[in-house]
Parts: structure tokens; C-alpha cells; sequence
């Protein structure tokens, strides 16, 4: 008999061309609004943990005045470009030909379409007029984790086919600027990125095999993370309260896939946690009693590309798959622990063996 668990056959990840030091990003702000020149702000921007983010912008002519239909037509231009770039490296990845894929499911945020993104890149990529589509709106950080089981559900049903993912965010077009630490936060951490992955049936043995999914929803705090619209625009929600409770929440989905497949802490090899923010990873690995070495996939990108809102835990795959060496490559065998933290407030996991 076949394999039936669907795997990770590729994957590829993107950003926009400009890249930028934190420092220079602080400069910009700073020109734009009296409230982020003070010691508290600057102390958000300096120790962030992140060294650099791409942004969709020219900080050379930007101006930060834009009309909400600016701002749409940025996300817009951006999520094409930069998700494009993220498919046709996943698909190179793979030796994958756009021709194979049978199902695309976008996920995005900063944006609303309607065609969504999965139409427009049919379009764009040239896709078989049959493929199966999916759009998934308004998950925030965690929406890579159910796109990826959307892919997954898809391969089951249709073994002899492959899904494609694509999570792209342009969180640049969401800026806003009031007097609140919410928002400063939110210009602190978020950058753009995309990443995308193929998921299919393989005898092959060194691919992540996805053993399953586990959701943990405690909307209690539903108010404390997402977004909410002023004068048309997107205006972030990032309540100090999820860098308290994200360890605890992220344990409970944790121990939640322990008993559901009756593994423990110390079988898992890899670790591969959303880079919601410093205070947010520190907070997982407290509770999970994780060593530096084990969250350092997590901190490298934070620190190279911060919080890029959806593909950012794919982000933290990609350096898991492709930047480790040594004993710390993925063996036969291994288990492996995606934990991504959404809108909701949603707390989404998942186990992969490779």
C-alpha cells in the first residue's frame, strides 16, 4: 500500500528587494509622528531582537502619506510580486511544474481581494483552468497552519494530486500611526514576506510527513490581536497581554498533540515556533523548558526578517529544513512541532516525522 500521510515536498520564501536596518526604520517612523521620538517607543523599536525587515517601499520616496486606496494598491502589487517569487521558488524546489499543481490555497491578512489570490495567480502563474482554489482571510500570524490543512485535506481526499500554499502578507501596507503602544508595537515587529510549500503523497523518506493538526481557541481574548478599521484603514491590535499568556496557550495545544499521539517532549527534534516577537518565543520556551539552541531557527528569523504575520512560522520550516548541519539536521524519525499563534484568540499546531 501507498503512503497515505501527505508530506512536505517543497518549499520557497520571499521578500521584497529593499531591506532594512531597524534603526532605519525607527528613523523613518520618528519623522511622521512626535509620540514615536520617545525613550519608551525607542526602547520597543531597539530591543525588538530584529536586526533588519523588508519592506514593500521606497523609504527613499516615501512620504507616509497614502489614501487607503494607496495603500490597497501596494498590498496589491506587493503580494503578487513577492508571492509569485515564493511559488516559482517552491516549485523549482520541488521540480514541480505549475501544471501539476491540483489545489492553491492563499492566505492573507493585510489585504482583502475579491478575486482573491488564489484566482489572481492562477492567472498570473498560467495554472490549469481545473485547479481547486481557497482563499482564507483574517487568521493573522496563525493562518499558515490551517492553509496547510486545508493542503493537507486535499491530498488525502486526492492522493494522486498535489496542493500548493501560499501565505503572503504586506504588512507595510497596514501601517498606522496614532498615540497607541498597540501600533507601535505593530511597526516595531511586522515586515513583509511571503512563502509557500507543495504538499503531496511520497515513498520518499526525507520529507516531513504531517502527522496531524491541533487547534486550541481561547476567545476570551478574542479583542487582544487582529485588526479593526479607521477611516478605511487597517489599524493593528497587538494588546500587551499575548506576550503573558502565549507560553501557557502554546502548552496547552502542545500537551494537546502529546496525548492525541501518544509522543512526549523529549522525542521531538525540532522545534519550529512562530517568530511572534521576542517576549512571545521567550515565553514558549519558558513554559516548554526549550534550550537557546532549540528556538534558534525561531530568533534567527525574527531577527533577519521579524514578524511577517502568516508565511513567518513557514519561514521558521524553511530554516529547518535548509539551514541546519550536523547532528541538527533532520533525521529519519524525527518528530517535528509546528505552533503558530492567530487572531481568535487561535493557537494552531501540527506534527510532522520526518
Amino acid at each position: 500500500m501507498p503512503p497515505t500521510n501527505p508530506a512536505i515536498l517543497s518549499i520557497g520564501t520571499s521578500n521584497p528587494p529593499n531591506r532594512y536596518s531597524q534603526e532605519d526604520i525607527y528613523s523613518l517612523v520618528c519623522r511622521y509622528s512626535e509620540f514615536y521620538r520617545t525613550t519608551r517607543v525607542q526602547q520597543i523599536f531597539m530591543n525588538s531582537d530584529i536586526d533588519y525587515r523588508h519592506l514593500y517601499l521606497d523609504m527613499d520616496s516615501f512620504d507616509g502619506i497614502e489614501t487607503t486606496d494607496e495603500l490597497h494598491t501596494r498590498y496589491l502589487r506587493g503580494a503578487m510580486e513577492v508571492g509569485r517569487e515564493a511559488i516559482e521558488k517552491c516549485l523549482a524546489a520541488g521540480g514541480f511544474d505549475v501544471q501539476d499543481i491540483g489545489f492553491i490555497v492563499g492566505v492573507s491578512c493585510t489585504g482583502y481581494l475579491c478575486p482573491g489570490l488564489s484566482s489572481l495567480f492562477v492567472k498570473d502563474l498560467g495554472m490549469r483552468n481545473d485547479v481547486q482554489r481557497a482563499d482564507l482571510l483574517g487568521m493573522g500570524c496563525a493562518g499558515a497552519m490551517p492553509g496547510l490543512q486545508r493542503a493537507y485535506d486535499f491530498v488525502k481526499a486526492y492522493p494522486d494530486k498535489k496542493a500548493l500554499l501560499v501565505a503572503v502578507e504586506i504588512c507595510s501596507a497596514c501601517y498606522y500611526f496614532d498615540d497607541s503602544l498597540d501600533t507601535a508595537v505593530g511597526n516595531a515587529i511586522c515586515g513583509d514576506g511571503a512563502a509557500a510549500v507543495v504538499v503531496g503523497v511520497t515513498e520518499e523518506k526525507h520529507f516531513p510527513k504531517i502527522l496531524g493538526f491541533a487547534t486550541h481557541l481561547e476567545p476570551s481574548y478574542i479583542n487582544t490581536v487582529g485588526f479593526v478599521q479607521r477611516e478605511g484603514k487597517l489599524r493593528i491590535i497587538l494588546s500587551k497581554d499575548i506576550r503573558d499568556v502565549a507560553g501557557g496557550l502554546a502548552k496547552t495545544l502542545i500537551d494537546k498533540i502529546f496525548s492525541s499521539y501518544n509522543v512526549s517532549r523529549e522525542q521531538i527534534s525540532h522545534w519550529i515556533l512562530h517568530s511572534g516577537g521576542r517576549k512571545v518565543i521567550d515565553s514558549v520556551q519558558r513554559e516548554m523548558g526549550l534550550t537557546d539552541d532549540q528556538v534558534r531557527h525561531s530568533k534567527c528569523v525574527l531577527k533577519n526578517f521579524g514578524n511577517m504575520s502568516s508565511p513567518t512560522v513557514l519561514f521558521v520550516l524553511n530554516e529547518v529544513l535548509h539551514h541546519t548541519n550536523g547532528s541538527a539536521s533532520p533525521q529519519s524519525g524525527d518528530l517535528g512541532i509546528m505552533v503558530a499563534m492567530g487572531p481568535g484568540l487561535a493557537i494552531e499546531g501540527a506534527l510532522l516525522q520526518w
